[in-house]
């Protein structure tokens, strides 16, 4: 995975733009309230996020309508899906080996 997908979302700031932005489309006046910086940082973060592939654009009118985009977030999935996978293999082999130490002895042998 392309690690400006997750050096784009360490930023605090366009972290919580991205969460806001879940909810829906919002305009730059709307995130503007909602993360509590002046309009040109959040302008500055939405470039950085749309280089990224986080968010498309689009006019309305005079404004401007901002929303996510399913592709980084995909890959972010494909990567922890993968993680996942091995973390839960690695957990069943243990569930697997407790069980065995815990059964009661039958005292007989195989």
């Amino acid at each position: 995975m392309q690690d400006i997908v997750f050096q784009t979302l360490a930023d605090p700031t366009r972290f919580r733009i991205v969460e806001v932005l879940a909810a829906g489309e919002q305009s730059v006046g709307e995130l503007v309230r909602a993360v509590d910086i002046d309009q040109s940082g959040v302008s500055r973060h939405l470039r950085i996020l749309g280089e990224a592939g986080f968010v498309r654009m689009r006019p309305d009118g005079a404004r401007r309508l901002y929303s996510l985009r399913p592709e980084p977030f995909q890959q972010i999935d494909a990567w922890v899906s993968a993680y996942r996978k091995l973390w839960e293999d690695r957990m069943d082999r243990f569930d697997a080996a407790v069980a065995r130490r815990t059964a009661p002895d039958t005292g007989e042998r195989k």
